[in-house]
């Protein structure tokens, strides 16, 4: 399948099913940070990138299982840029509501709800988790690199109108790169914000795996925690997370057998590699992250099969910080 992966075990999310409205980066931005790689076309244009038909297709061969949908927590709408961007989004939303009839998260990077359109569409959503890394001009070109389409006063207002219409579940996230946002007038200016807005949950992250440029640096956990801090003074009653530091939670005796592979049946392990393939076209995993999702009998092993495909050509390794990443 082009447009749905997984289903993987989001530490956010749960068991999620991804559903990416289109497969080139299509954004708004082109930040510093980001795990899919350039942006091919900055713009603030929707349109019909990728054949919505298909998109229904997809959908509905996969429900046709509903012992398969059973086993999903949630159905995550994303892209491999900005998915509100796909100008049928909202159709694709409601028809996700009515065929899978499972909670609806989507993950924006919030340039767009400055469009009533996206709003009304959005609203569909049981969760909604945009992001904002700055809430200064300077900043925001320096880590978003934003198209010329968008101008930050109006993100920032459309996120607060949104964060108040809307009725589901909001969880803004902030990513922090060292020396570009982490600065105290950038946090200062991030928190007045956040203060303005209904949001359910803070998410606080850093460059946790490897970035589109090598300039974009981690913030590390003592930093990040002391950020963390801030903002938790500042909404008592609003978890704040941080993401990059969560640690992984590992619990397969209850995991359904279906999504083990038996990787020497040469059926399984050609199954395994096309999805592994398709899973890391959309963000670079650890060995340990790819075994949390298939259960292959530990990093270790599966560590030993990544390292086959590596030479072969099917993936790359990408050492970042103290982990080596395969995407």
């Amino acid at each position: 399948m082009n447009h749905i992966f997984g289903p993987v075990n989001s530490r956010r999310l749960g068991r999620s099913l991804g559903v990416d409205l289109f497969q080139d980066k299509i954004c708004t931005l082109n930040c510093i940070y980001c795990e899919v790689g350039p942006t091919v076309l900055l713009t603030c244009e929707r349109a019909e990138y990728a054949p919505t038909k298909d998109i229904i297709k997809e959908i509905d061969s996969y429900c046709q299982d509903q012992n398969r949908v059973a086993e999903l927590d949630v159905i995550t709408v994303t892209a491999s840029g900005e998915p509100t961007l796909h100008a049928d989004f909202g159709e694709i939303v409601a028809h996700l509501k009515k065929t899978a009839a499972k909670p609806i998260a989507v993950l924006t990077n919030g340039t767009t709800l400055t469009s009533p359109q996206v709003c009304q569409e959005m609203s569909q959503a049981d969760v909604v988790i945009p992001s904002l890394d700055s809430a200064l001009p300077q900043g925001f070109r320096k880590i978003d690199r934003p198209a010329t389409c968008i101008e930050l006063d109006n993100v920032i207002k459309g996120l607060i109108s949104f964060s108040h219409s809307y009725k589901g579940t909001i969880w803004l996230e902030i990513l922090f790169a060292q020396g570009i946002n982490d600065t105290a007038e950038e946090i200062n200016a991030l928190r007045q914000t956040v203060q303005q807005m209904r949001i359910d949950r803070i998410q606080l992250n850093t460059v946790a795996r490897p970035p589109l440029e090598s300039f974009a640096r981690p913030i590390n956990q003592k930093s990040m925690a002391a950020i963390a801090r801030q903002f938790q003074e500042d909404n008592p009653f609003c978890p704040v997370d941080l993401l990059a530091f969560q640690a992984s939670q590992e619990d397969e005796a209850e995991e359904p057998k279906k999504f083990f592979f038996n990787l020497d049946r040469a059926a399984d392990k050609k199954a395994f590699t096309v999805e592994l393939v398709e899973m890391l076209k959309r963000r670079p995993c650890t060995a340990a992250d790819i075994n949390r999702t298939f259960h292959l009998g530990g990093a270790e092993k599966v560590e030993l099969l990544l390292d086959a495909l590596a030479q072969d050509g099917c993936i790359q390794k990408r050492v970042h910080g103290d982990s080596v990443y395969y995407q």
